[in-house]
């Protein structure tokens, strides 16, 4: 029988290793691939097409919910499986409303990783015990909130998202410029367009709107400027 194949999506090494030594006693699954940061979760995609992508929230240059996004939109048959060390209720709302296939906690055990695994590649959905009853008893505020952010977030390209990202999560430009590999000058620009395009005209406002659209985890910790 054919295994599984999964890439593992997850900025901490330690994590990411420990997840791939639990699944390598499975052998019906095999990890193909790992990815440090969200842009590399969703080349590898395209490179390794692996069925099930696990992959955390708050991954750097592209939040794990953008990267979801794009995976679900460009490789409709893989598979995602969210982690995140918080079961918030906006997140939960979020990963549903793009697509995943279920929401997993960080202190999940290997076996019930496996399982997750095992469902969703069988066309099902899985959820960490307790968030699945959030979701089934979302508010309708919460609901109402989470629509207004996705509306707005639609209106950004995915570079913006990359840039909102990482203004949010406190850095200056000069420092985005040079992870994002452009000039000073084009991420100045996008913040512009940013800024515009969101009707908010500070990075305060930007950091709060990237924390209620499920950019940023709301635990990250941020430097105002």
């Amino acid at each position: 029988m054919k295994p599984i194949t999964v890439l593992l999506a997850e900025d901490h090494q330690i994590v990411r290793e420990g997840f791939h030594c639990l699944l390598k006693h499975e052998s019906d699954i095999q990890v193909i691939g790992e990815a440090e940061t969200g842009r590399e979760a969703v080349e590898l995609t395209r490179k390794l097409k692996p069925a099930v992508v696990v992959m955390d929230i708050a991954m750097p240059l592209l939040n794990g919910l953008e990267a979801t996004r794009q995976i679900r939109k460009d490789f409709p048959d893989t598979k995602v499986l969210i982690l995140s060390a918080h079961s918030d209720q906006a997140y939960v709302e979020r990963v549903a409303a793009l697509g995943a296939a279920g929401f997993l906690l960080k202190q999940t055990s290997s076996e019930v990783l496996a399982t997750a695994i095992r469902a969703v590649q069988g066309g099902k959905t899985f959820f960490s015990p307790g968030v699945g009853k959030q979701l089934e008893g979302g508010s309708g505020k919460s609901a109402g909130r989470l629509e207004s952010s996705k509306a707005r977030g639609n209106k950004l390209s995915p570079r913006e998202l990359e840039v909102l990202q990482l203004i949010a999560e406190g850095k200056p430009n000069k420092q985005v410029a040079a992870e994002l590999g452009v000039s000073f000058k084009t991420v100045d620009k996008h913040r512009q367009h940013l800024m515009s395009k969101l009707n908010i005209h500070d990075v305060a406002g930007l950091t709060r709107y990237a924390i209620s659209a499920g950019i940023i985890e709301s635990n990250v910790r941020v430097t105002l400027l």
